[in-house]
C-alpha cells in the first residue's frame, strides 16, 4: 500500500553502464557486484560494493549503488550514510543525489540536513521530471513543519495493551466496541492475516482469540476492519477472494450470539475492479468511509464514502474531496462515534517524514475541516496509521514496534490531548427480556435524534442475549424506543448534556406482553407550556405508536392526558383533555381506525409523582396510553 518516489541507479548502473574506478581491484570487486545484484541477491553485493570502496575511497558509483540497496531493503540509515559518502567522495555528477540523500535524511528525522539535500536539488535540477521538483518542494515544507512541531511537542506517553492483546506476532489495526469492553485487531501470522478478539473483565483484557471461523481462513487475508461501535457489525478489507470484484474488497459481517455470519462482499456499489480497503463505519450505521485507487481521486489513494439511502442500498461513492485527499496517499479512515471527528493517515499534508495521523472535523455545510497534524511526538518521521480512538475520546490507539514489545509491531494506547479530541458522546446500554419468564427477546430498538429526526440507532436486538448498545453524541435530544411483537412500546426520553459524556446509561428493558390494563407513558410526546398542540419532536414517537396500532387491530387503547397541580383544576383538567384529544386526532389522521380509539383528560386527578416537587411536576405533566381492550 505504501508507495515512495525512488531514484534507483541500480538497474542503471548494472545494466547500461559499468561505473570505472582507476584502482583495478575497486573495478574487479564493482563488476562482481553486478552479477549478484541482477539475481537480488543483496548480502553478497553489499559485501563487493564495500570491497570496491576499501580498495577506492573516492568510488562515488559504489556508495550510490550500495545506498540504493540499502534503501531497497528498508535499511535507511545505512543508506543515508552510503549516500553522503558518496556525495563527498567526488563532485556530484546528478542533481537526483541530492533528492535521495534527501529523502533518507527526512526518513531518519535528519530534517535540517534533509531541507539542505531538497533545496541543493530543486536549485541543481534541470530538465528532471516535474513530480520530482513538486516532491523536492513538498519535502522542504515537511521539514519546516518538522523542525517546528519538535520544538513544540505534544503530551505523550504510549502504553503496551499487555501480552494477553499482543503476541509475538505482527498485531495492529485495532477495533473498540463503545464501551470499550471488547477489541478485535488483525494478527499476522506467518503471511496470513486473521482477525483476534479479547474481552475485558474486572478492569483486565482476557488472552486473545481467533474470532471466528466463519470469517478467518487459511487461503485468504482478512484485515484492515472497522467495528460499529455496539459491537455488532464487522466491516473488513478481503483480498483475491473467489467472490471478489477487484484485488481487495470491502466485506461485512454480523455477530449473532457469541459467533458471527459468513462475510458478505459489499456489491458493485462499493467494491469495483480497482482497489478497495479500510472501511470506517459511523455510530449510526449510516455512512461508510473507505480508500480506493478509482479513477475520480485526487491522488493515489483516496478517502471514499458512501451513505446508505432510504431502502438500505448504499448510493454511489463521492471523494471526500481535496480538504481530505492530497495528490499523494491518504490511508486508515477512522470516524469517531461522535460522528464529526474523521481521523486518518496521509503523506501529503505537512508531516514529519512518511505518513502522519491527521484529524479533521464534520461542518454544518458536510464538508470538512482542514486536516490538523496530531503533531510530535504522536507523529514522527516513520509511518503512522491505523489510528482510532476510543469512544469516550480518552485514548488513542495504535500499533508500532517500539522497544520494549512483545513482538515484531504491538497494540499501544495512550492518553489523548485535549486538542485533538472528538467531541463527547455517551451510549445507553441494555438487555431486552420478557417481562414474566425474563428470557432475551429479539426486539427493535430505534433512537431518533429529536432534533434531526435522523436515528441514532436502529437495530434489532441479539435473539441470542438480547443485548444491544447505541451510542449517542452530546448536545442532543433523544426519543428511546423498544418494540417488539406482542408487546407494549417502551418509551424513554434523553437529553444529552456534554456533562454526560462518560457516564454511560445501563437498562434492564422488561417488555410486557398485550394484556388489558397495561400502561404506557409516552415521553416523547411534548406541548409548549399551556398548550395543546402537538410539537413536531412529538411525531416520531407518535409515528411509531401509529404502526403498533395498524400492526395490532385488535388493541384498543384509551389516550391519557395528565397536568401537574398547579393553576386550576378546571383549566388543568381541559389541558389534559385537550392535549389527549391532539394525539388521538393525530393518530386517526395517519390511519389507525377510530375503533382502536379513546381519549380523556385527567388533569391533576392522578398523580405519579411528588407535586410538591419541580422534578415530580415536570413528570405529572405526561402523556399515557392504557390497553381497554384486545
Amino acid at each position: 500500500m505504501c508507495r515512495y518516489f525512488f531514484v534507483v541507479f541500480i538497474l542503471l548502473n548494472s545494466a547500461s553502464a559499468i561505473a570505472q574506478s582507476t584502482v583495478k581491484k575497486a573495478q574487479n570487486s564493482y563488476e562482481d557486484a553486478q552479477q549478484f545484484v541482477r539475481q537480488n541477491i543483496f548480502d553478497e553485493a553489499i559485501k563487493n560494493l564495500n570491497d570496491a570502496v576499501k580498495a577506492d575511497p573516492k568510488f562515488q558509483q559504489a556508495y550510490l549503488q550500495l545506498g540504493d540497496i540499502y534503501k531497497r531493503i528498508r535499511n535507511i540509515q545505512k543508506a543515508k550514510e552510503n549516500y553522503r559518502l558518496a556525495i563527498k567522495a567526488a563532485p556530484v555528477q546528478s542533481p537526483n543525489t541530492y533528492f535521495i540523500l534527501g529523502e533518507t535524511e527526512l526518513q531518519t528525522g535528519d530534517y535540517r540536513e534533509a531541507k539542505e539535500s531538497f533545496q541543493n536539488f530543486v536549485a541543481k535540477a534541470v530538465n528532471v521530471d516535474q513530480k520530482f521538483l513538486d516532491k523536492a518542494k513538498k519535502y522542504i515544507i515537511d521539514c519546516d513543519f518538522s523542525l517546528n512541531a519538535i520544538k513544540n511537542p505534544v503530551p505523550y506517553q504510549p502504553f503496551n495493551m499487555g501480552f494477553y492483546v499482543n503476541s509475538e506476532y505482527r498485531d495492529y489495526f485495532p477495533a473498540l466496541t463503545a464501551d470499550g469492553q471488547t477489541i478485535i485487531f488483525t494478527r499476522n501470522i506467518k503471511g496470513n492475516e486473521d482477525f483476534y478478539t479479547s474481552a475485558k473483565k474486572n478492569g483486565n483484557w482476557e488472552k486473545a482469540k481467533s474470532l471466528s471461523d466463519n470469517i478467518n481462513t487459511v487461503n485468504f487475508n482478512e484485515g484492515a476492519q472497522s467495528l460499529s461501535p455496539d459491537g455488532r457489525y464487522l466491516f473488513f478489507t478481503g483480498c483475491n477472494r473467489p467472490d471478489g470484484l477487484g484485488r481487495c474488497d470491502i466485506y461485512v459481517c454480523r455477530r449473532e450470539g457469541n459467533d458471527w455470519s459468513k462475510p458478505i462482499n459489499l456489491g458493485q456499489t462499493i467494491n469495483t475492479g480497482e482497489w478497495e480497503s479500510q472501511p470506517a463505519i459511523s455510530a449510526d450505521g449510516s455512512t461508510l468511509y473507505f480508500l480506493s485507487n478509482r479513477p475520480g481521486g485526487f491522488g493515489g489513494y483516496d478517502i471514499w464514502k458512501s451513505v446508505m439511502d432510504e431502502e438500505g442500498y448504499w448510493t454511489t461513492p463521492t471523494n471526500l474531496g481535496p480538504t481530505i485527499n492530497t495528490p499523494y496517499d491518504e490511508a486508515t479512515p477512522f470516524i469517531h462515534p461522535d460522528g464529526k471527528t474523521l481521523y486518518f493517515s496521509s503523506d501529503g499534508w505537512p508531516g514529519l517524514g512518511q505518513k502522519d495521523i491527521f484529524m479533521s472535523r464534520l461542518q454544518p455545510d458536510g464538508s470538512f475541516s482542514k486536516p490538523v497534524n496530531l503533531g510530535y511526538p504522536i507523529n514522527t518521521f516513520n509511518d503512522e496509521f491505523g489510528f482510532i480512538v476510543s469512544a469516550d475520546g480518552q485514548e488513542g490507539l495504535f500499533s508500532s514496534d517500539l522497544d520494549g514489545g512483545f513482538g515484531d509491531v504491538d497494540i499501544y494506547r495512550f492518553k489523548l490531548p485535549d486538542a485533538i479530541k472528538p467531541q463527547p458522546i455517551t451510549y445507553v446500554k441494555g438487555i431486552v427480556k420478557d417481562s414474566e419468564t425474563k428470557m432475551p427477546l429479539e426486539a427493535s430498538v430505534l433512537v431518533i435524534n429529536l432534533r434531526n429526526k435522523l436515528a441514532a440507532y436502529n437495530e434489532i436486538t441479539d435473539k441470542v442475549t438480547g443485548d444491544f448498545m447505541a451510542v449517542m453524541p452530546a448536545n442532543e435530544n433523544y426519543a428511546f424506543n423498544v418494540f417488539a411483537e406482542g408487546y407494549l412500546l417502551y418509551s424513554k426520553h434523553f437529553d444529552i448534556k456534554p456533562a454526560d459524556a462518560n457516564k454511560p446509561f445501563e437498562l434492564e428493558i422488561l417488555l410486557e406482553k398485550f394484556k388489558i390494563g397495561s400502561k404506557v407513558q409516552l415521553n416523547n410526546v411534548f406541548f409548549d407550556t399551556n398548550q395543546s398542540e402537538l410539537l413536531p419532536a412529538s411525531l416520531v414517537e407518535l409515528n411509531i405508536l401509529t404502526d403498533v396500532l395498524k400492526n395490532n387491530t385488535n388493541l384498543v387503547i384509551e389516550i391519557q392526558g395528565h397536568t401537574d397541580n398547579v393553576g386550576d383544576n378546571k383549566a388543568n383538567q381541559k389541558l389534559s383533555e385537550n392535549r389527549a384529544k391532539a394525539v388521538y386526532d393525530y393518530l386517526i389522521n395517519n390511519g389507525v381506525d377510530k375503533k382502536q380509539l379513546t381519549y380523556k383528560g385527567y388533569g391533576e386527578e392522578k398523580p405519579a409523582f411528588d407535586n410538591s416537587t419541580d422534578d415530580g411536576k415536570q413528570k405529572n405533566r405526561r402523556t399515557e396510553f392504557l390497553i381497554i381492550n384486545i
